[in-house]
């Protein structure tokens, strides 16, 4: 399993990735507003890359359930300072979060190597152009509706059958658009238009919405699904309930891992990793 990120092929299929979150915005569900400064921003980020990050994603527009729009100019204004000023301290592999292609041109221009983005490369027409003239990673990721009103009522026949052909298809279509399927890596938008019987169906389904052998990103770290089960309404007590699905995950063919706390997570990954690779 390879995913080429930086003109880097990288080998997935015995070690996974651990993705750091790093949103500069005032509303995300469970960071908003600690790193809205551009220097407690990097700090974040290079603290995250000491803990053992492989990749650091950062996001200038909160896509929560409820997340209102951000202009361009303002998700620049976030992005752009913090991106510049961690490639300038770190080699880390750095991801965009975004469905914007002008922010995502800009932020590869300011020293990004993948775009992650929530509504599958189309939400913006010229996005699959930009990723494929940059050579770009990309993150395409399973979303029903729009953050403003995905959780409204979401609905599927087979939540599990309906995300692996969205994967099918967009695969087919970023191909015919120019995209190298090596750089491509899905994700199924855990709490993107999803009830909790959803998101449970494709955490214990995930081996099944691998698509020819393309990594699969797993972002549930901290969300509400982990506080219901729990019962357990602030975000940031669900970071355990993150690890143990990390280790599931993995075990499941997830690859890369999209997390808040670093170290805990990337500590889980090795040790089931290791558990998979004992002979």
């Amino acid at each position: 399993m390879i995913w080429n990120i930086r003109n880097q092929k990288i080998d997935l299929s015995s070690k996974g990735m651990v993705m750091g979150v790093l949103n500069v915005t005032p509303d995300s569900f469970s960071d908003g507003g600690m790193s809205l400064d551009v220097a407690l921003a990097v700090e974040k980020g290079l603290r995250m890359i000491q803990e053992g990050a492989d990749i650091i994603d950062i996001g200038g527009e909160s896509t929560r359930p409820g997340a209102l729009y951000v202009s361009c100019e303002r998700e620049l204004e976030r992005t752009i300072p913090v991106i510049l000023a961690i490639r300038e301290k770190s080699d880390i592999f750095i991801s965009i979060d975004t469905s914007k292609a002008e922010v995502a041109k800009q932020a590869i221009a300011a020293g990004a190597d993948i775009v992650n983005d929530v509504t599958g490369l189309e939400g913006d027409s010229e996005m699959p152009q930009v990723c494929k003239e940059a050579d770009a990673a990309v993150v395409v990721m399973h979303m029903q509706g729009t953050p403003e009103q995905m959780q409204d009522a979401p609905y599927y026949t087979n939540v599990v059958e309906e995300v692996r052909a969205y994967f099918e298809s967009r695969l087919v279509k970023l191909q015919q658009l120019g995209i190298d399927s090596q750089r491509i890596c899905f994700d199924p938008g855990i709490g993107f238009g999803k009830s909790q019987e959803h998101n449970q169906a494709l955490m214990k389904h995930l081996d099944t919405l691998l698509v020819e052998d393309r990594p699969l990103l797993l972002g549930v770290s901290r969300k509400s699904f982990i506080g219901k089960v729990l019962g357990e309404e602030s975000p940031l007590e669900r970071d355990w309930a993150t690890v143990a699905l990390t280790a599931y995950g993995r075990t499941r063919g997830a690859a890369v891992h999209r997390v808040h706390e670093v170290k805990k997570n990337k500590e889980s990954l090795r040790m089931m990793e290791a558990i998979i690779d004992t002979k």
